[in-house]
């Protein structure tokens, strides 16, 4: 896909993953819609890319709303003119014994991170002509079910499904849908907890800007999917043929997670870690 002057639509630009995306695009000359919660943080986001020589406009929004995705995208086609490309990156991680998780925050996770893609993909697709494209931005954890992250991986399970039966679906229109499925990356958005997990476990966490450039490599190469890392692939391949294995496999790693959980909720409350610097 060509990037230079296309119409991009593109949620949880405000920080992490979404900024460095967003960065990117406006440096190959897309026309940008950013989308986030933080009304001053996403238009911190969109002077960054005007600095870039871009061109970008902010929209505050909260995905995980019962309504409103539909009004969004009319008014992101309004100001673009057209979209040609809807990135679906906006998410809700946690790392938390399933058990102990509440049911709110049980809901935002399911509908920031599966029912707002879907929402925006259904309201964006009558626009959208050949060539176009819709990418959502999933998990290797939507390929490997993780203790200690069971709402989160259920939700990534199926945006990968929706995105391979919508990508069926479309084909004939001409329209390309990309999944792509990073795996941890060093984020602010982490808990001390999960760092603390990587720290024990040697879970490898890749800087936002390398996995930015992954996606934005995956959508000009107009990929229908992407699974960064080096082993990470592999496991996610052999959970699907041999599932029970992995669960010995992880079985380690469940340990490890109850212990650390313990630890953090016998601790006084820090902050989260900050990132290591990006590569």
């Amino acid at each position: 896909m060509k990037l230079n002057g296309a119409g991009v639509l593109l949620t949880g630009a405000s920080r992490g993953i979404g900024r460095e995306l967003a960065l990117r695009l406006a440096g190959r000359g897309a026309r940008l819609v950013l989308v986030g919660r933080d009304p001053d943080a996403v238009a911190a986001v969109c002077r960054e890319a005007f600095a870039l020589g871009g061109r970008a406009e902010s929209i505050a929004f909260d995905l995980a709303a019962p309504s409103g995705h539909e009004a969004l995208v009319e008014r992101a086609r309004l100001l673009l003119g057209r979209i040609d490309l809807l990135i679906n990156n906006a998410g809700v991680s946690a790392f938390e014994a399933f058990e102990r998780q509440r049911p709110e925050a049980i809901a935002r996770i399911a509908a920031t991170n599966l029912v707002a893609p879907m929402l925006l993909a259904r309201a964006a697709l009558p626009h959208l002509v050949p060539g176009a494209r819709i990418v959502n931005v999933g998990s290797m954890f939507g390929s490997i079910g993780f203790p200690h992250c069971a709402a989160y991986s259920a939700t990534k399970f199926g945006l990968r499904g929706f995105s391979e039966a919508l990508r069926r679906e479309v084909a004939a229109r001409g329209i390309g849908v990309t999944y792509v499925a990073p795996r941890a990356a060093r984020t602010e958005a982490n808990s001390t907890a999960l760092y603390r997990f990587a720290e024990r476990t040697g879970m490898a966490m890749d800087a936002p800007a390398a996995v930015a450039e992954g996606i934005v490599a995956a959508i000009e190469r107009d990929e229908a999917e992407r699974f960064f890392g080096g082993p990470e692939p592999f496991f996610a391949r052999l959970n699907a043929l041999l599932p029970r294995l992995v669960d010995r496999a992880l079985g380690r790693q469940a340990r490890i997670g109850r212990e650390v959980l313990r630890d953090a909720r016998a601790a006084p409350a820090k902050p989260p870690l900050k990132p290591a610097a990006a590569d």
